[in-house]
């Protein structure tokens, strides 16, 4: 019996340790509805209401409240933030570099020039003629894969 046991708990071992392990955020997000984030960027206003998946490398972590994430968009040098209410999801610093999918709707602020600017010389960015419009995701659901 041993000899039998005992290689069937090395492989189950084995096929555990190559598992990915995914941390999900209220059942996780819903992989039915993937699209690509600069799809989702070039039809903004279609997706104020209907909720996607989007996929995307997270780049950056909110450092004070784990409050937002910034994921890398499938088009070169395009990223997108997905932003959540203080305390609703925490996304961990260990999140960056992952892969991370979250389901929810897309948020437009058209930004006064003043405003751009201020957030430009906040991301040590020159000032610039004409106001810009900041995209906010707002999840519902959010799976980080390692």
């Amino acid at each position: 019996m041993k000899t039998i046991v005992t290689p069937i708990l090395m492989i189950g071992a084995l096929v555990l340790s190559q598992t990915t392990i995914a941390k999900t955020y209220n059942g996780g997000a819903d992989m039915s509805k993937l699209l690509p984030i600069s799809t989702l960027l070039n039809n903004a206003q279609k997706y104020t209401t209907e909720p996607v998946t989007i996929k995307g490398t997270v780049t950056r972590v909110c450092q004070k409240r784990g409050c937002w994430m910034q994921l890398a968009s499938d088009k070169k040098f395009q990223t997108l933030r997905v932003k959540v209410r203080d305390g609703d999801m925490v996304f961990p610093m260990t999140a960056q570099g992952k892969t991370a999918f979250a389901t929810g709707t897309l948020k437009i602020h058209p930004l006064t020039l003043e405003q751009t600017n201020q957030r430009r010389k906040a991301q040590k960015l020159e000032p610039v003629d004409t106001a810009q419009v900041l995209h906010l995701f707002a999840p519902v659901a959010v799976t980080i894969k390692d």
